[in-house]
């Protein structure tokens, strides 16, 4: 059986097709076997006053389609263009590969997999907006 596996900690939320679900007083494991199910963490998720860089909005997009607030058919050409933007500002081997990963999955309707490979890319972010303001 393949599929995501979800381990969650104690009290952890988690948004599943728009339905926000918490785990009890354990942890424990989740196994989603439906495929293009829409899963966030919602300890990974970027809050709308944390969309404040380009990746952080491009993420933001992503994560509106996963918890049914936006449709992916009005999603998809703004995180296309907001991809095509950070691939002008990021110029190295490795993050072209994630935005091409995350192009990929954005014209595959794939938004988990677009977002899981725009988040690769906050690290490489924060080190080039740190540089900026010294």
């Amino acid at each position: 059986m393949s599929g995501l596996v979800l381990k969650l900690n104690p009290h952890e939320r988690v948004l599943v097709n728009g339905a926000v679900i918490e785990n009890g007083d354990r942890r424990s494991k989740l196994s989603i076997i439906t495929p293009n199910a829409n899963i966030l963490r919602l300890r990974d998720a970027i809050r709308p006053n944390e969309a404040n860089t380009p990746v952080r909005r491009v993420c933001y997009i992503a994560q509106l389609v996963l918890s049914g607030d936006v449709d992916p058919k009005d999603a998809a050409p703004q995180m296309i263009s907001g991809i095509n933007q950070l691939s002008q500002a990021m110029m190295d081997e490795e993050s072209h590969q994630h935005l091409s990963a995350a192009t990929t999955a954005v014209r595959s309707d794939d938004f988990y997999r677009a977002l899981k490979s725009l988040r690769a890319l906050l690290p490489q972010e924060d080190r080039l907006m740190s540089a900026q303001t010294q």
